[in-house]
């Protein structure tokens, strides 16, 4: 058994995609959402680094300032799976990762999403890099339309992707509705496929399903974030 074989059967993924019906799947969106801080990002680049580990080719959208820090974070991730399982050629099953991964940085003020979109099919198809999934980190709804979230799912769609994006809530008082979705994500409902919510709690980050297609959802997850690495455990 390869260390990516080792580690696709025991990442803590594996019991996210039984609790949301065996995954996102191709052409749905995905949606990690909680205030600023909690563990959004470390939980993309930890869905990406599985699918990356299945050999499965991944494009990760960043819209922050910089993309150094995206970066570290993979780095990190990979560091506490190596160690976690093992291995004795990390250099070699990085370099066999990282090779699947293109990250693409875009300022999202001034910037349509038909132009990220084009951009992305660019890499895809001119590219010649058949990307499995798109992780779409630093998007700000607030921002943003119904309308461009549309968009994307169409694109997923067409291209036979699945998308994860994380959404950041601010604001006083409460952030969620009677039912736990995000105030700032109601317009967007009908185009979200899976909601997760992050909280943080005094000694752990907490996972809950509040949308899951037509499905009713799972609710709290038997998984939560270690509050130093912020990994999925």
């Amino acid at each position: 058994m390869t260390v990516q074989t080792e580690f696709a059967r025991r990442s803590p993924i594996r019991t996210m995609e039984r609790h949301i019906h065996d995954g996102l799947g191709k052409g749905q969106i995905g949606v990690l959402a909680s205030p600023k801080g909690v563990g959004k990002t470390a939980c993309l680049v930890q869905i990406a680094t599985d699918k990356l580990f299945q050999d499965k080719p991944v494009i990760h959208v960043s819209y922050a300032s910089r993309v150094d820090y995206i970066i570290t974070w993979y780095e990190d991730v990979f560091r506490e799976i190596a160690g976690a399982l093992r291995t004795e050629a990390p250099l070699e099953v990085h370099d066999d990762v990282v090779k699947n991964r293109v990250i693409m940085n875009f300022k999202q003020e001034g910037t349509r999403t038909e132009q990220v979109l084009k951009s992305l099919e660019a890499m895809i198809t001119m590219g010649r890099f058949a990307a499995d999934s798109v992780i779409v980190d630093g998007y700000d709804f607030s921002l943003s339309s119904p309308a461009d979230l549309a968009k994307f799912r169409e694109f997923a769609g067409r291209l036979g992707l699945e998308i994860w994006f994380s959404a950041s809530l601010r604001g006083e008082g409460s952030l969620y509705d009677a039912s736990g979705a995000p105030l700032l994500l109601q317009d967007f409902l009908a185009s979200i496929d899976v909601l997760i919510t992050l909280h943080a709690e005094p000694d752990h980050v907490r996972l809950r399903v509040v949308k899951d297609r037509n499905h009713p959802a799972a609710g709290d997850l038997p998984l939560k974030l270690d509050p130093k690495t912020l990994l999925i455990a």
